[in-house]
């Protein structure tokens, strides 16, 4: 009770004072403490020592000694939560690394800290508590296995949502898989729902030097989807969706004026479609509740189709890919396309698992484990 307390009281202090430093995903914090106080209490006594230890940094380098340690402290926290508990709940990370996030943008520590200083330190927080930083494949296997999933997204509608994509990245990050013999390891990195970091270059930027080495044997890239499982064929260049993302952004494609988006204050290059290299045939053998669908549909400017071919695509404007148009479409047609340009030959494409109303970790731990499922018939692919 005492650290719900303390929690509450961190999330309470100077909120209205600070509002104007907050960013919109920190802005919902007091909303989901009312609504779900145990996951966002989850990592109090964390934060708090955080806190305290923020607040006492006499230098840059202390703040940023510290805040390496903690973004890391709290994924490997997490993973090892979820586990333990078998919660299958996604969110507790989620809202923790928020507390954290506000802490650095109205906490004040001992020394002056310049906004390039203090961007960089945010940078920290999110690459150690994502897993990017933590991305070592040190357990001796036949294949290595790099995924990828997203934040719970939508916070406005449901804010107590979850995202079975970042259940699976939280519980499969480190696992050795094995079928008939051969071994893999697997890591995850969890991705923001906001579409500046993706007009940044995140996916490049995590990607490019494994696809430019070829030093892994699959990369998949997972968000939540409609009824069932669906592998994404052909995945599309544009958006054209009104949905909002984390920060609150329309990005403003619509069906009839998709729009490109930017990579480094830049068009996005590439071709309109381009084509997943899952092992699609063995990864449909996985059993579980859910099916497994090969998906091709596709839509145009002219119509909405299921090519057989990426051939049967040129020529053609995308509104949306097999995983529409929004960014669980954008980070398969960002990840192909650059494996694409680095020719590459790492089986790469993206997995939609079934959708969750909020949170049901009933149907996320069957979510999970058919996933892991696909991953490990995929090994006498690979």
């Amino acid at each position: 009770m005492r650290n719900v307390l303390l929690a509450t009281g961190l999330i309470a202090s100077s909120f209205t004072a600070h509002a104007a430093n907050l960013t919109t995903e920190e802005l919902r914090i007091e909303k989901a403490a009312s609504a779900m106080p145990n996951v966002v209490t989850a990592f109090s006594d964390d934060i708090a020592s955080f806190n305290k230890e923020w607040q006492g940094a006499r230098n840059y380098q202390q703040a940023s000694d510290l805040i390496d340690d903690y973004s890391k402290q709290l994924w490997r926290k997490a993973k090892t939560r979820i586990n333990q508990t078998n919660s299958y709940d996604d969110r507790e990370l989620y809202w923790a690394r928020l507390l954290s996030s506000k802490i650095i943008r109205t906490e004040k520590p001992l020394f002056t800290l310049s906004n390039s200083e203090q961007s960089a330190l945010l940078t920290m927080l999110e690459n150690g508590s994502r897993g990017r930083t933590d991305l070592d494949y040190s357990k001796k296997t036949d294949k290595k296995i790099l995924i990828t999933g997203f934040d719970p997204f939508l916070l406005d509608r449901n804010i107590n949502q979850s995202n079975p994509s970042g259940v699976a990245a939280l519980l499969l990050d480190g696992q050795v898989i094995n079928h008939n013999g051969v071994t893999a390891e697997i890591n995850a990195v969890m991705i923001p729902v906001r579409y500046e970091d993706f007009d940044q270059g995140i996916i490049e930027s995590l990607l490019a030097p494994y696809y430019a080495l070829n030093n892994v044997d699959m990369v998949a890239t997972i968000s939540m989807g409609g009824k069932d499982f669906d592998l994404e064929r052909f995945p599309g260049k544009r958006r054209s969706v009104t949905a909002p993302d984390n920060a609150n952004i329309v990005y403003g494609g619509t069906a009839t004026a998709p729009k490109i988006s930017s990579l480094n204050d830049r068009p996005l290059p590439g071709n309109e479609f381009v084509q997943f290299s899952l092992p699609v045939k063995q990864m449909q053998k996985a059993t579980g509740p859910f099916t497994i669908n090969d998906n091709h549909k596709v839509v145009t400017l002219e119509k909405a189709f299921e090519p057989k071919t990426l051939k049967e695509l040129e020529g053609a404007i995308a509104v949306k890919g097999g995983g529409g148009g929004y960014l669980s479409n954008e980070i398969s047609y960002r990840s192909i396309r650059l494996r694409d340009e680095l020719n590459s030959d790492i089986p790469t494409g993206h997995i939609h698992t079934p959708r969750i109303a909020q949170f049901e970790p009933e149907t996320e731990a069957k979510i999970v484990k058919q996933i892991q499922a696909m991953l490990e018939q995929s090994l006498s692919a690979l």
